[in-house]
This record gives structure tokens, sequence and C-alpha cells, in this order.
């Protein structure tokens, strides 16, 4: 089976290396030039567990190609898969000129039949813009050839996307011909030969299926960051709290951990992008704006923490920052709560101290000169006047709290993940302040 993947980010990439695992023919186009020489090098732009090894393998076998040229891929493909970004415009609403521009370019360069699949999250009503789209090129061309939309939502999480992947829970996929749901069960059949998990809907409903479901859990992160910041005040223990409602088998466990706000390239940019959807529709979704003003002042506790300590007097103090990514095992800063504390930090005059495993080169591109760099936690630590943990990165769970007090200015550890024991700390010397 030959299959094209448009897009070689996060989604694109993931998708055809695990594709091409499994046996499938794949090209994945990129207008940038100098990401598809890197590729076709085996130099991979983004961090992923994993990721790696499968281009290469891949790619050395023979099944995964890259070019920045999607009419040169188009004899013998079956399905073109749509995997480009769709950015928050300055109004929250996603961006779907790279989205329609890739349909655009469909309508004026295929010849043979083609199923269209939308892998990128989407508002609801955008398969039918593709195919309009692709209909009006090939009515420019003066021809008729038939084809069909898709739409195919991903549900990866960074620092797991490929066992998610190669491992689904579900593939929802949704479809308006019989051609084209054979198409998506025949590509998916690999995956889910032990337990078939693909869910067929109707195209409106596939795309509303990825919105809903990470407002859900964006729902329940600010709902337990709100629980968290009032047992704080009550003086109620939120992990005892959280034991307690997780354990009801009506709620569950997962996504109930209170933090220091989420952020990343899906939760932030998808809540907006649905509040404006409703808005669109004359509809208000009251819960979900709610669940966005919690989150935005979620994300400089940590900060309001630090400057109660010292009694809004920040200036000269040296800050160390554990964690710039959003969550571990992936470099994504993107809306990461450590980047919205830092610019407070240097509004407040502190110098900032800065370590992260793997997240450092994409934190430099946007913080620029203004913090030091480092070398490890220790050296992050480095006379400073508190550590501040953004990321439950492994190697921050078990510090030498003796080397750590040794180092630092003042033993003050303010944990935005809830990671470390509240006694243990105390019987060490340090204040310490936590979420809830």
């Amino acid at each position: 089976m030959n299959i094209a993947i448009v897009g070689t980010g996060y989604v694109g990439l993931v998708t055809g290396a695990c594709f091409s695992e499994m046996g499938v023919n794949v090209t994945c186009i990129d207008i940038d030039r100098q990401k598809i020489d890197n590729l076709n090098n085996g130099i991979i732009p983004i961090y992923e567990p994993g990721l790696k090894e499968l281009v290469c393998k891949n790619a050395a076998a023979g099944r995964l190609h890259f070019s920045t040229d999607l009419k040169d891929c188009l004899s013998g493909v079956e399905i073109i898969f749509s995997a480009v970004g769709t950015p928050p415009g300055k109004d929250g609403s996603a961006d779907l000129s790279y989205v329609l521009d890739v349909a655009r370019n469909i309508g004026q360069h295929i010849n043979q039949y083609v199923l269209v699949v939308t892998k990128s999250t989407v508002p609801v009503g955008t398969a039918q813009k593709v195919k309009r789209t692709i209909q009006e090129e090939l009515d420019k061309r003066n021809i008729s050839i038939p084809f069909d939309v898709a739409s195919n939502p991903e549900f990866l999480k960074e620092g797991a996307a490929i066992k998610d992947f190669m491992s689904p829970d579900r593939v929802v996929v949704g479809i308006e011909s019989e051609r084209a749901k054979e198409l998506m069960d025949r590509l998916y059949k690999p995956f889910l030969i032990n337990n078939y998990r693909i869910i067929f809907t109707d195209i409106p409903s596939a795309e509303m299926i990825k919105y809903a479901a990470n407002a859900m859990l964006a729902t329940r992160i600010s709902f337990m960051n709100d629980i968290a910041n009032l047992c704080e005040l009550v003086g109620a223990d939120v992990n005892m709290v959280r034991r307690g409602i997780g354990s009801d088998t009506r709620i569950g466990t997962k996504f109930l951990y209170p933090g220091c706000g989420y952020g990343g390239s899906c939760f932030p940019k998808d809540i907006k992008a649905l509040i404006k959807t409703a808005d669109g529709n004359g509809y208000q979704m009251q819960v979900l704006k709610a669940v966005e003003t919690v989150n935005e002042k979620q994300k400089r506790i940590l900060f309001d923490k630090l400057q109660k300590h010292y009694n809004g007097n920040l200036s000269g103090k040296t800050i160390a920052i554990w964690g710039l990514a959003f969550k571990p095992e992936t470099d994504d800063v993107r809306e990461a709560p450590s980047l919205v504390n830092i610019n407070l930090l240097l509004e407040a005059g502190c110098a900032i101290r800065v370590y992260d495993p793997v997240a450092m080169n994409e934190a430099e591109k946007i913080l620029g000169n203004n913090v030091t760099y480092c070398s490890d936690l220790y050296d992050a630590a480095s006379d400073a006047d508190a550590v501040m943990l953004f990321t439950e990165w492994k190697e921050f769970r078990l510090p030498s709290w003796n080397v750590l007090k040794k180092t630092m200015n003042y033993p003050l550890i303010i944990d935005g993940r809830n990671i470390y024991d509240k006694k243990e700390l105390k019987e060490n010397g340090f204040d310490y302040y936590r979420i809830g």
C-alpha cells in the first residue's frame, strides 16, 4: 500500500514512521527543504523517545521516504494524509491556511482516485472545506477525478507517541463512502489484529471527538488545580483528596494530578479553537472558558508562592528552574508554565539558571541569552535562592538533599508537580512549597 503524508511535524513524522514499520510504503512531504534534507540524513527535528530509531530503520529498509514535492509522489498513492499545522489565530480560532493549501495542491495534481485524510486537529466542517477546495481545483482543470475525504484525528501523547500509535486504545475515522471505509480499514488492520478498535463515524463527529477528548482532559486538570488551591486554604491534603475521589470508578485517577498548569501544543490551542467554534455558532462554552481561566492563573502559581515567601522582594535573587518542557519525555516548550514564570521572574529582577534534560535548545530559541543554561540540576541550583520545579523528569525525583543544600544560597524548594515528600524536605532543613 502506498500513502503520502504532508507535513513532517510531530504528528506527520510519527504517523509516517509507524505506518512504514507495518510495511506500508510511505512518502513524507514538507515544503521545508532543510528539514527534508536533514531527515534524509537521519537528523530528526523533534525529540520523541524511539522516533529516531524507527525513522532510520524504515528509511534504510526503503519503506520511508522524504520529499518536498507532492506532485512527484502521487503516482500509485491511495491515501494522502494532511498533517500540517493549524496554529491559533489572534482570536484563538484555528488557522486552516496550511490545510487548505494542501487541498489546493492535491486538486491541482491528482490524476487518479485518492482518499484525502485530515490528520491535523481541525474544527468541525474542515473536511467539507477541503473537499470544496479540491473540487474547485479540479473544475479549473476541467477534468473529473473521483476522490473522497475523511477525518482521522490523532490521540498521541508526547513522550509516548510511538506506543500510542502502534497499540492504540481506539482509532477514530470519519468517512462518507464505503470505498473510504475499506481503505482505512485495510490500512489500520495490522495495528488492530488482536483487538479491533476502529470507530467509524460521520466526518463532523470525528472532527469533534478530538476536541471533546482534549477538552475533557483539560477540564479535569483545571478542576483538580482548583481543588488543590482550595485545599491549601482550608488545610486539606490534595494528594489524599485525589486518591479518595480517584478510587471512584466513575471518576478514575488519570489527569487528576494537581500542578502548575497544562501547556503543550494541544490543550491550549484546542480549548481556544473549540470556544471560538462555539462562539461562531452562537453558543457560549462556559465550562471551557472557566477551564482556560483557571489554567492561565495556575501557570503563575509558583511565582506567587516564591514572591510571598520573600515578601514581594525578588530583585537580585537567583532562581533555579528545573524543567522547561511542558511535560517529561519531550522537548516541547510551547505554552509551558516554565516560560510564563521565567518572564515573571525576569520582570521582578531575578537572575535565572535553567536546566532541562532535552528541551534546552528549544527553550533557547525563545529565551535567548536572558537566562543561564546549566549542565545539570546541581549546576542550576548553584548559589540559588530557590529551586522551582516545573517538569517531573525522572532525574529530578531523588536529588541529594545534602549536596543541594550546600550548593544553594538558601534551601527553598517550590514543587510544581508535587513529587517530593514534605516531611523529608523539612527533615533536611528545606523550606518547601507545593501545589495544594
